[in-house]
């Protein structure tokens, strides 16, 4: 079984202890301190004056910190929800491979969290990987169906750096190019174009060689609509991502859209596709709601450890 080394194994409970209760003292992480004082020092605002723009609700961890255990444990670890649901003797291995304590989750935070001293910006678009920037840092790359909510995502995780434009619509197919952003000098998060309906003309050709040519991607983020499970064009998306040898992982969008009963059905007929049918797909699936923001967090988390800035973690 592939796991994530230095972080898997960890049961949530232990995982979450060190959440503070409502009320108590929050223990910030050296880079997220750092951060909160070069904010209120009078950093300069960059870009787009949002500096003063509100934070979603659940956006920041310090708000989940002032939830109920129970509320904040589902938000943070939202695959363990459906847990109680499964049938008596359902092997749970694979919903617990990845199990951040809060420090790890403290210091993914402070990587999408932009001030002066460490920007977060959108780099450039391509259509041919000759427009691409540079292979400068280790890569992450989004894609997905049309209207499967990949833009709702990445604004999502980049909801911590407001002034950060990432356009959503309401009409499929809206992303035509590559998009690059760079997340200071740490990585970039790369926002592929939508396949399936809408899709660019040259969006095989365009895909293709971004997965064979960027020899700094460290892994591929396949967005599957929580609602209604793989498709067609997913399957796809993975004998390419299969053929190709890229490793990747599948992340369920849009659950607070789901009942409970589709979503388990989904989260376990999808379990059972990647142990028997996949040789490159992360095990654990992520789930996540950009409007409730239930699992942005540990896929913070994620990007952070599979782009080499979170090898470890302390045992809470």
């Amino acid at each position: 079984m592939r796991t994530e080394k230095g972080l898997e194994g960890e049961p949530c409970e232990e995982g979450l202890r060190a959440f503070a209760a409502p009320g108590e003292h929050l223990r910030l992480s050296r880079a997220e301190a750092d951060s909160r004082r070069t904010r209120s020092s009078g950093a300069r605002p960059r870009a787009g004056g949002a500096a003063g723009r509100a934070l979603p609700p659940l956006a920041a961890l310090s708000q989940v910190l002032r939830l109920e255990r129970s509320r904040r444990t589902a938000i943070v670890f939202p695959l363990q929800k459906l847990e109680r649901y499964l049938a008596p003797g359902t092997d749970t291995a694979r919903f617990r491979l990845f199990q951040p304590g809060l420090a790890a989750l403290q210091r993914a935070e402070a990587l999408f969290r932009s001030d002066r001293g460490h920007p977060i910006d959108y780099v450039s678009s391509a259509v041919r990987m000759e427009h691409a920037p540079p292979l400068a840092l280790p890569e992450v790359c989004f894609i997905g169906r049309s209207n499967v909510g990949k833009s709702s995502l990445i604004r999502a995780l980049f909801s911590l750096a407001p002034e950060v434009e990432v356009r959503v619509s309401k009409t499929p197919g809206h992303t035509k190019k590559i998009n690059f952003f760079k997340v200071g000098k740490y990585f970039t998060l790369v926002d592929m174009p939508g396949y399936g309906y809408r899709a660019p003309r040259d969006f095989v050709e365009m895909v293709e060689a971004y997965l064979q040519e960027r020899r700094n991607l460290k892994r591929t983020f396949l967005l599957v609509d929580g609602v209604v499970g793989l498709q067609k064009t997913d399957h796809i998306a993975i004998e390419m991502l299969e053929e190709f040898g890229i490793p990747y992982v599948m992340v369920l969008t849009k659950t607070d859209r789901a009942s409970r009963g589709v979503l388990l059905k989904n989260v376990l007929e999808i379990q059972e596709f990647v142990k028997e049918s996949t040789q490159g797909c992360f095990p654990q699936l992520f789930l996540v709601s950009s409007v409730e923001f239930s699992g942005v967090h540990l896929l913070r988390c994620f990007v952070a450890h599979v782009t080499g800035n979170l090898p470890t973690v302390e045992v809470s």
